[in-house]
């Protein structure tokens, strides 16, 4: 009944029952929905690129192995069908269907209105379809629970095929890979970001476009979308033919990462901490002394006075320009840690509690986290937020050459996280909470665009949501244990963050918590991560280390006797004896000899939007086990990965994909092997099992 429906160019618009829904296209074979029972939708765009910008980014051609393929032409049409009453908007090569009706209904004594959708490819198959009313059940698939103040409860049910699997989310602590059959809290924490885009192996990808703290849930009987408090219902969906073009169409409507600069590529050096201008001196000196190479070095936290200074303390780094000049002078990057939380006893608390810089408590004392200080999040969401903090850091540390940040805390962290009680600028937690670790990151993208480092910027973070790889956000996992459940929960984070768009992943080597120096476990765990780190998109050494004697930590304190917060113990290649000494130079050696490919796994990254860690699905969607393998990976398409993921374990199985026309070499051994077959691999404590793709070994052959 085509009166029920308002028709433009490329969107059509239902009404009915107190409801407003738009449907409309929004980028190369995508459609975006947006459904509220207010008078108007809420104007922002969140993830999702304007729609004049998404069509800016269809106008090249990019060919990924000739399988993705930008057109400008493409155009949507819209058909109505009375006698159905049904619209149905074509976009590409994705279809949606909008089946309007109303009757009456003798139980409830009057007419009920609906609109149920359905979206297809061209090819004629049902990708995903909205819960049916289910007869007397009178279910809705768009359900709306009134929530004080004029937000709603929301749920979206839709019907899937059983079958498909699923993959993307970002990261969750745990080795499922396909999953269908899984829930999730859609809330940041402490190693854990929620980055509501998955994409199905039935040919879609599907970006829950709303901020809100939920909840997703991938049932076999149905997917279902919740937000605990929000104003309007906002998704995505896209049609591809492989899993490569539904991440180049989503890189299109979110935004492509930058190009990752040179000093990107290498190997990175941290630890808890270094507290001292001498100790990053004699460290970065170490390394040359020793010739291990060496891109970046990282001051972490509590350099400074009070958490929301944004600068160095004098006593302990009296020239941080110096120090930078002669980091420099040495190749090395400098990275500084920024956290959110600013102190009550900040110089710079009242200034931003007057200005409203801060987040809010709806309940209870205005505080956030008690962590060494009482503190209090800075309002990411707040423009002039933003600005203030990026001038500070700009005056304090770009201004003496610091060219790179690591946004710590982006979730933000709380001491409590009951998302009921914190409110920002742009609402509250419950309705927005989810944006702040983008625009955390986007702040000091743009301070450092304006100050012309386009093309040099990557930002380490410890969160993301959808959008946030734009803002140059190399997403590391948290504070994840030091034990081998933990590293092998690392693979599929790193396989989910690329799927779900965010394709700069790394982890703290030999993991956060924990680790104890002077023992065999632990060195045996580190040697197993520092091989498996060398294949992720950063190789990259963190943790807070301890020793068995005196307390384990070092203990800081000012020229006056005042406390500041601890340094764990030493956590250098060297720090560890020299066999695992051994193991960091040959795979710091291996990386040096890979640059050339992960530079060009980056420029596809950026390109056409592709993660650089791969489940092997993704280059064998045909192999059956390919689906659900969560302990192997492809590095770019020509590298396998088989981590050493068990103590003590000195040989694994690998599953080769493919089928016997494939050829996979064993880089350790040389030895050539068919696909489709499970192998027996050994793995000495410096070996982890790589397989190059029909040759394709990258000069690897021999050196892991």
């Amino acid at each position: 009944m085509y009166e029920d429906f308002q028709i433009g160019q490329d969107y059509l618009v239902w009404t009915g029952a107190g409801e407003t829904m738009r449907i409309e296209a929004w980028g190369r074979n995508s459609v975006r929905v947006r459904a509220t029972r207010n008078d108007a939708f809420n104007p922002h765009d969140w993830a999702l690129l304007p729609k004049d910008k998404v069509v800016e980014a269809n106008q090249s051609t990019i060919d990924y192995q000739n399988k993705i393929e930008k057109t400008s032409d493409e155009s949507c049409s819209i058909s109505l069908d009375q006698n159905k009453g049904e619209a149905t908007l074509t976009n590409g090569s994705i279809i949606v269907k909008a089946r309007s009706s109303h009757h009456y209904v003798g139980s409830v004594g009057y007419e009920v209105f609906r609109c149920e959708l359905s979206f297809w490819d061209d090819k004629g198959r049902c990708l995903l379809r909205e819960a049916p009313a289910g007869g007397s059940l009178m279910l809705k698939a768009r359900q709306y629970e009134p929530i004080a103040g004029g937000s709603y409860g929301l749920k979206v049910s839709f019907i899937s095929s059983q079958d498909e699997h699923l993959y993307g989310m970002g990261e969750y602590q745990q080795n499922i890979l396909d999953i269908k059959g899984c829930t999730f809290e859609l809330a940041h924490r402490n190693s854990q970001a929620s980055v509501p885009f998955v994409v199905s192996s039935a040919g879609y990808g599907f970006l829950w476009h709303n901020p809100a703290i939920g909840r997703a849930v991938f049932g076999k009987n149905r997917t279902e979308w919740e937000a605990r408090s929000s104003d309007q219902i906002d998704y995505w969906i896209t049609a591809g033919d492989d899993y490569a073009q539904i991440e180049s169409q989503y890189a299109d409507a979110t935004g492509h990462a930058p190009v990752m600069p040179e000093w990107g590529l290498g190997f990175w050096q941290s630890k808890l901490r270094y507290w001292n201008q001498d100790q990053v001196i004699k460290v970065a000196h170490g390394f040359k002394e020793r010739d291990i190479p060496l891109d970046l070095l990282v001051v972490d936290f509590f350099h400074w006075p009070h958490m929301g200074d944004y600068r160095f303390e004098d006593e302990f780094w009296p020239d941080p320009a110096a120090m930078v000049r002669e980091l420099d002078q040495l190749g090395i990057k400098l990275m500084v840690s920024i956290w959110p939380q600013v102190s009550i006893a900040s110089e710079n608390f009242v200034e931003m509690k007057k200005r409203n810089y801060l987040t809010s408590t709806e309940a209870g004392l205005d505080l956030d986290m008690m962590f060494e200080e009482p503190s209090v999040n800075y309002d990411a969401t707040n423009p002039g937020a933003r600005e203030f903090v990026w001038n500070l850091c700009k005056k304090n540390y770009w201004d003496k050459g610091v060219r790179a940040f690591w946004l710590d805390e982006a979730e933000p962290e709380y001491g409590v996280y009951d998302f009921r009680n914190y409110r920002y600028s742009l609402g509250s937690d419950l309705n927005v909470g989810n944006i702040y670790p983008q625009l955390y990151n986007k702040g000091f993208y743009d301070g450092q665009v304006a100050e012309g480092a386009k093309g040099q910027i990557v930002n380490l973070t410890r969160c993301a949501w959808a959008g946030s790889q734009r803002y140059g956000s190399l997403v590391w996992s948290g504070d994840v244990g030091s034990t081998f459940e933990d590293m092998r929960s690392q693979i599929t984070c790193a396989i989910h963050m690329g799927m779900a768009g965010i394709p700069w992943f790394t982890t703290d080597m030999g993991g956060f918590h924990d680790g104890i120096v002077d023992t065999e476990d632990f060195r045996e765990l580190l040697s197993r991560w520092c091989a498996f780190s060398c294949f992720l998109p950063v190789m990259r050494n963190h943790g807070d280390r301890s020793l068995h004697s005196a307390g384990g930590k070092e203990s800081v304190k000012t020229a006056n006797g005042c406390r500041r917060s601890p340094s764990g113990a030493d956590n250098e290649p060297w720090s560890y004896g020299p066999q695992v000494e051994q193991v960091f130079r040959k795979f710091i050696k291996a990386r040096e000899v890979m640059r050339p490919y992960t530079r060009s796994l980056f420029r596809e990254a950026h390109e056409c939007g592709l993660p650089l860690v791969r489940g092997l699905f993704f280059e064998f969607p045909g192999d059956r086990m390919a689906a659900d393998i969560s302990d192997e990976y492809m590095f770019g398409p020509d590298l396998l990965v088989a981590p050493v993921v068990e103590a003590g374990a000195r040989a694994r199985k690998v599953w080769l994909p493919g089928d016997e026309g494939l050829r996979w070499c064993n880089l350790n051994t040389g030895e050539e092997l068919r696909g489709g077959q499970e192998v027996q691999v050994q793995t000495p404590i410096d070996v982890i099992p790589v397989f190059a793709r029909d040759g394709k070994d990258h000069g690897l052959q021999g050196l892991v």
